[in-house]
């Protein structure tokens, strides 16, 4: 057995393998062990990335939570504001109508007078002119003599009293 070159080639070959395992083994696990760093450094990249991520996220939930808020307060205050004008303007419209009306009124009452004087006036001044044609057309100059001494007189009983 040990004169076989079979077998010093296989012992040799062993300790070739066994002399060349260690310094394999050390590049083999040097180099897995730079890959295993590099991965574990990725992996916190990737880890940090997503914190971020997740912080950026929840500042934009909060941003839109306080942009909602701010959306509602807008809407509340202006629909107050809204209603506050309704209001405003239903009453100063009413106040308006009111303050018209009141204006035809007194415009009506005021023409209603002014008819009223008007009739009056052509009413005189018509029963004047057709008294004063009567007298002429049926007074004689006797009778015209006594009624404006009939006049004179009640004149002087109206001033007396």
């Amino acid at each position: 057995m040990f004169s076989d070159p079979q077998f010093w080639v296989a012992v040799s070959f062993i300790l070739f393998i066994a002399a060349i395992f260690n310094p394999v083994r050390k590049i083999l696990t040097s180099s897995l062990d730079a890959q295993i760093n590099d991965i574990k450094i990725k992996l916190e990249e990737v880890e940090n990335i997503k914190n971020e991520a997740q912080k950026a996220l929840d500042e934009l939930k909060e941003r839109e939570a306080k942009v909602e808020k701010e959306i509602q307060n807008l809407k509340q205050e202006s629909d107050q504001k809204i209603s506050e004008l309704k209001d405003i303007s239903s009453f100063k419209l009413t106040d308006q109508i009111k303050k018209r009306q009141l204006l035809a009124e007194n415009k009506i009452e005021q023409l209603v007078r002014d008819t009223k004087s008007s009739i009056k006036d052509y009413i005189t001044d018509i029963a004047i002119k057709t008294t004063a044609n009567i007298l002429k057309n049926k007074l004689t100059k006797g009778k015209k003599s006594e009624l404006i001494n009939e006049s004179i007189q009640d004149l002087n009983n109206t001033i007396k009293n």
